[in-house]
């Protein structure tokens, strides 16, 4: 038997979860010397409470699991005899999966029969959420691993996510975003638009006066980059922003019609720590990122 796993970071909520059978695994974040592990230390994510939060001056900050945490997750599955399928978010993004290659290979030497696979979605949010829910799809019609990981060879590049943030003093402290000024940003109201390239990492790739042209920046990236986009879904995902991203959605909807794969997702709070609130995003698929 192979159990699926991904993390918290790719947006997957345990009642998504649930409909494939994958078992979570939580980052944290900390504020005010409290660390808090989503979906264990709660139950449903309140976002709005969450990102007011962050509108009242808290800057949370995030941190790599430790080797015995993903022992925790993982030694149960292969005691039992199961084997683990983990899709998860970018390696590029963070030093957490170091823990994690050490904690599969102490626990391999344990138990040398069992057998792990992983699959790098090279993204965050809902470009990880949109290839988990493809992920979970494929597992569901009966495809294996090794079927899935040869499909991800092409079909990881063609999950695309561009969006935008109000506040970039938090990508400025996290340092997270390569060629951003978020300083200058700042001060003249630009928002900066930002995507997850095929190495997995956030970068700016251009930048929009206003709400309102962001916007627009977004639904041209679908429109120059789009590849069956109605036969995949379209996910938009906002930092307590539903207004705007009811907008992204209804103009995606005037383009491609009103019977698309649309669905709105709540930015998780450890890749939202770093977004801030008001922030709107859309993973789509695409030629390539």
């Amino acid at each position: 038997m192979v159990t699926l796993f991904t993390d918290t970071d790719t947006d997957i909520t345990p009642k998504v979860a649930a409909e494939y059978g994958y078992k979570l695994i939580s980052m944290p974040y900390s504020y005010n010397g409290k660390t808090v592990y989503p979906y264990e230390d709660f139950d449903v994510f309140d976002a709005h409470a969450f990102y007011d939060m962050l509108r009242s001056g808290v800057l949370p900050t995030t941190s790599a699991l430790g080797q015995e945490r993903y022992m925790q997750y993982f030694e149960p599955e292969f005691a039992e005899g199961n084997d683990i399928f983990y899709v998860h978010f970018s390696r590029a993004m963070t030093n957490t999966f170091d823990s994690m290659d050490r904690a599969v290979a102490t626990l391999k030497e344990k138990y040398p029969e069992r057998k792990f696979w992983e699959l790098d979605t090279k993204g965050i949010t809902i470009g990880s959420y949109n290839i988990v829910r493809e992920v979970g799809d494929l597992f569901l019609k009966g495809k294996t691993p090794e079927e899935i990981i040869e499909w991800g060879k092409t079909e990881v590049d063609k999950f695309a996510i561009y969006f935008f943030a109000d506040d970039l003093k938090f990508f400025r402290r996290s340092g997270r975003v390569s060629g951003l000024a978020a300083t200058m940003c700042s001060l003249i109201g630009i928002r900066p638009i930002i995507h997850m390239n095929s190495e997995g990492k956030m970068v700016s790739i251009g930048k929009a006066k206003g709400r309102r042209n962001a916007i627009e920046a977004l639904i041209g990236y679908v429109d120059e980059l789009g590849e069956d986009v109605t036969a995949h879904r379209i996910v938009v995902a906002q930092t307590d922003a539903m207004d705007i991203a009811t907008r992204v959605g209804e103009l995606l909807k005037q383009k491609y019609g009103p019977d698309i794969r649309l669905e709105y997702v709540d930015c998780n709070p450890t890749a939202g720590s770093h977004c801030g609130p008001n922030g709107v995003g859309v993973s789509f698929h695409a030629k390539h990122r």
